[in-house]
């Protein structure tokens, strides 16, 4: 069936291509956060236990967000670990760092998700796709929320 919002099938692609990396980064960086809340020690863990659980919520929220944004522009939302793979700009971490550097992952994953979702707006204008911009604001400021409170944590 046809779809008509206003936004051409080329430019719906584009956005939704874009939202599938956005998606891609966020789901690498829930993977990173759950599994630095399952394996964090030292004498922040409670602290990071509970903050890092607290985040990797908020973002499987936001995840499905993301996804449900790309179906309602007409495109399949990617799904698989191969798909992420090849999608997200975030490392994977296969081992169990020190809590400060996961605390610093995270930082960069929270800034690289920004980064992201903030190169998409050059089409959603373009495209007065403003549904899509006001996702990627909302996101944009959750991350740079949490960047700044994860920052914090590294002061001395």
């Amino acid at each position: 069936m046809q779809i008509d919002i206003g936004i051409n099938e080329t430019n719906r692609t584009a956005i939704a291509d874009g939202l599938g990396r956005v998606l891609a980064d966020s789901y690498a960086l829930y993977l990173k956060t759950h599994n630095f809340h399952w394996n964090v020690t030292g004498p922040m863990f409670q602290t990071l236990h509970t903050m890092f659980e607290e985040q990797y919520t908020e973002l499987a929220m936001a995840i499905d967000e993301v996804a449900e944004r790309i179906r309602s522009l007409g495109a399949f939302a990617p799904g698989s670990f191969s798909a992420y793979a090849k999608l997200s700009s975030i490392p994977e971490e296969t081992g169990v760092p020190a809590a400060k550097d996961m605390i610093t992952q995270l930082v960069e994953g929270h800034e690289t998700v920004i980064k992201t979702a903030r190169s998409l707006y050059p089409i959603c204008d373009s495209s007065d796709d403003d549904a899509t911009a006001d996702l990627l604001t909302a996101r944009i400021q959750v991350h740079e929320k949490t960047a700044w409170m994860l920052r914090s944590l590294l002061e001395s």
